[in-house]
């Protein structure tokens, strides 16, 4: 991947960065708060070597999470279909940018059978783009949705879906298929999806919760952003405020860790103090559940979030 050009020459909340030749602001060393022990339990060897014999894949590894250890140790995992291989090269993600050739029509019996095999009672189930696929994927969330509930009928069931390129009929598929949580992420503010989310489009996201709100009343809505891009306090809020009245119920907020030299650097750290001033912002503007802190993702405690509501 090749970094993108833009602007992202702006600090938050009033600290001032040194800047790259490209007059791209670099953070400061990485602080002690982002640290985590590497994983190794046994419940992570086993579930890694499950992955490995049913041929899946999980987000956790391919978007090199800081929380696999954790969550694989708590049985908790994060399934992603579809492939390996993005149709769409964003700036700040770790998945492999091409064109895809996998269409696996078993794959969802296989995702069916694991979460049964593993006795999960919450599973997360999201994808690569797949701008190639007629319906960006979405029948295949939908299958994946009806075998799970087939072999493990208690565990409640989360999509983190892409955007289908605004496709209404594809995410009416998907929510037919009637997941307890609809997940999409924002990523983040308006400003920078030129730079960071190639493909992308901030109106296109607001509208898919407006779809889905419109077409499932009570099925509760979730995103998430990833802060330490170059955003501004101010359009960070007014980006809250936007899905906010997109009626999203549950937010993430969590820091932005570069993947690698070639992926867009990171404008700065917020401190832990920071993250929760923004997750009381998040409360007060109505989200019934804000989970914010520096190694937040998306599906991190997606568990705990929907048993708190």
């Amino acid at each position: 991947m090749t970094r993108a050009n833009g602007e992202l020459g702006h600090a938050v909340m009033g600290t001032s960065l040194p800047l790259l030749d490209d007059r791209r602001p670099v953070a400061s060393p990485k602080p002690p708060w982002l640290r985590v022990r590497a994983p190794g339990g046994p419940n992570y060897i086993r579930l890694k070597g499950l992955m490995r014999q049913w041929n899946l894949h999980s987000v956790c590894e391919e978007a090199h999470c800081p929380n696999i250890g954790e969550c694989w140790q708590d049985l908790t995992a994060t399934f992603m279909i579809l492939g390996e291989i993005c149709t769409r090269n964003c700036g700040y993600c770790a998945v492999a940018h091409g064109r895809p050739t996998w269409e696996d029509r078993e794959e969802p019996e296989r995702v069916g059978r694991a979460v049964g095999e593993l006795g999960l009672e919450y599973v997360v189930i999201t994808s690569v783009n797949r701008d190639d696929l007629a319906d960006g994927g979405a029948g295949a969330f939908a299958a994946t949705v009806r075998a799970i509930r087939r072999t493990a009928p208690r565990c409640r069931v989360e999509l983190l879906i892409p955007d289908f390129q605004g496709d209404p009929s594809a995410l009416a598929a998907v929510i037919d298929a009637a997941p307890d949580v609809l997940n999409h992420n924002t990523e983040t503010v308006p400003r920078l999806y030129k730079v960071a989310r190639h493909g992308g489009r901030y109106a296109r996201t607001l509208e898919l919760f407006r779809r889905a709100r419109r077409a499932a009343p009570g099925l509760l809505t979730k995103s998430g952003l990833i802060l330490g891009l170059g955003e501004e306090r101010d359009e960070l809020v007014a980006t809250l405020r936007d899905l906010r009245e997109a009626d999203v119920n549950i937010l993430t907020l969590g820091q932005y860790l570069r993947p690698s030299p070639r992926h867009l650097p990171v404008a700065r750290y917020y401190a832990p103090e920071e993250f929760a001033e923004l997750a009381g912002i998040g409360l007060d503007l109505g989200f019934a559940h804000v989970e914010s802190a520096p190694l937040v993702r998306s599906s991190y405690h997606a568990k705990r979030q929907v048993q708190g509501l």
